[in-house]
């Protein structure tokens, strides 16, 4: 306690220097926690869209990921109300949600499209999309529909410009059945949605998985997603599931969150440069305070050699002392960094569309724990590094070299 009393005056010696530093230190703190905790909102986001999207684990039939079909459904899943009930037998599994994947031509009587369609079961589905989906007119498909009554589908935004749809207007589906012949069915448009993703909105359609069965006259469904009420479940839940139905395929978001390996993988570069470049700044700081704290107390040190001190005491007083400038430097910033991260969570500030989607999201800073605590290890050890690598050689010079320095 008595050397690092002695270190903290040190400090105070050249109070501006000092501050300089610790500033620094601060700013480049701060630097790396906001720019990591972006990065790390950003994850859990994409990661929530994509397990919303897919399902944190989808099954499916043995060959239905790896092969292309030749006729619709020709992989599909049999029996798909027996391996739902299994399923959703298990607590930590929130729902298992049938889905037929299918695509056709979507026409008005006047001009035609290409869709893409997807079968839901209208409640289920909807509860899980969250913010990832918002409906821009009409509304949602519902649980039951009429005996006799028009199908009911809903457009994405773009496709529903290009067919000059609103709700209630009447379209027709155009698709190719499990036989290979065509079938067509009359529908009415029950509502118009944006997934955020201009290419997708051009050709999405939903429609209810009757619906989708009788177009393309079949009693199978594409895949089964199966949503776990937390998203750290999914590995344990993979294997279970595997176990459960060892004759089926599985896959889990991960497989087929594309987007997200994307960006995780460029932002992880592009951030750890970041902090590369923001640490090397830090160190570089604290090696010139450090420095000429040593060129001028040269004659100091060689006053306390003469009195006895050893070469390894001398080295302590300054470790110690880069010990306080980064002690001050990185709690001044990770509470600059925490105070930024509570704002933005309540100022609602709005980041532009990414490349590729039309709508933009809010700008959050994750407060981690882990983060924040090997910045202060990394800012810190490289503080004492520095007092180390400027300070050794003072230390060690002949006695009456220093004590003649000028």
């Amino acid at each position: 306690m008595k050397w690092l009393w002695f270190a903290i005056k040190n400090v105070l010696r050249n109070r501006r220097r000092s501050l300089v530093t610790i500033l620094i230190a601060a700013v480049g703190t701060a630097g790396i926690l906001i720019g990591g905790g972006f990065a790390l909102y950003t994850y859990e986001s994409l990661a929530e869209m994509a397990a919303r999207d897919s399902g944190h684990l989808i099954l499916a039939q043995h060959d239905y990921f790896d092969r292309d079909e030749d006729t619709p459904m020709q992989y599909g899943l049999e029996n798909y109300a027996a391996l739902r009930d299994k399923l959703e037998l298990d607590p930590r599994v929130r729902l298992a949600l049938p889905r037929v994947q299918f695509s056709g031509l979507i026409s008005n009587g006047d001009k035609s499209s290409i869709f893409v369609g997807i079968g839901i079961e209208p409640d289920g589905e909807f509860s899980v999309k969250g913010p990832t989906m918002k409906v821009l007119a009409g509304s949602l498909l519902g649980s039951k529909s009429d005996t006799g009554a028009t199908p009911e589908i809903i457009l994405g935004s773009e496709l529903a410009k290009i067919m000059k749809a609103t709700p209630g207007t009447g379209l027709t589906l155009l698709s190719t059945t499990t036989s290979g012949t065509l079938n067509a069915l009359d529908v009415k448009v029950s509502g118009i949605v944006t997934v955020g993703v201009p290419e997708i909105d051009k050709r999405l359609v939903y429609v209810a998985l009757p619906t989708a069965q009788h177009l393309l006259l079949t009693d199978k469904v594409s895949t089964l997603s199966v949503y776990l009420r937390d998203i750290g479940q999914t590995e344990e839940m993979r294997g279970v599931v595997a176990a459960m139905f060892p004759g089926n395929a599985l896959q889990t978001w991960r497989d087929q969150a594309y987007f997200y390996i994307a960006v995780r993988g460029l932002y992880n570069r592009i951030f750890g440069l970041l902090g590369l470049v923001i640490v090397v700044m830090v160190l570089f700081a604290v090696t010139n305070t450090l420095a000429m704290a040593v060129v001028e107390r040269t004659r100091e040190i060689g006053t306390l050699r003469a009195l006895g001190t050893l070469p390894s005491q001398i080295v302590r007083i300054f470790a110690l002392e880069g010990l306080v400038l980064g002690i001050a430097g990185v709690f001044s910033g990770m509470l600059a960094a925490a105070g930024i991260s509570l704002l933005l969570l309540f100022s609602n500030v709005q980041m532009p569309p990414p490349p590729g989607r039309s709508m933009g999201y809010p700008l959050q800073v994750n407060l981690s724990a882990n983060l924040y605590l090997v910045t202060l290890i990394a800012i810190i050890t490289l503080s004492i590094a520095a007092a180390w690598l400027v300070s050794r050689k003072a230390a060690a010079k002949p006695i009456v070299e220093a004590l003649g320095h000028v």
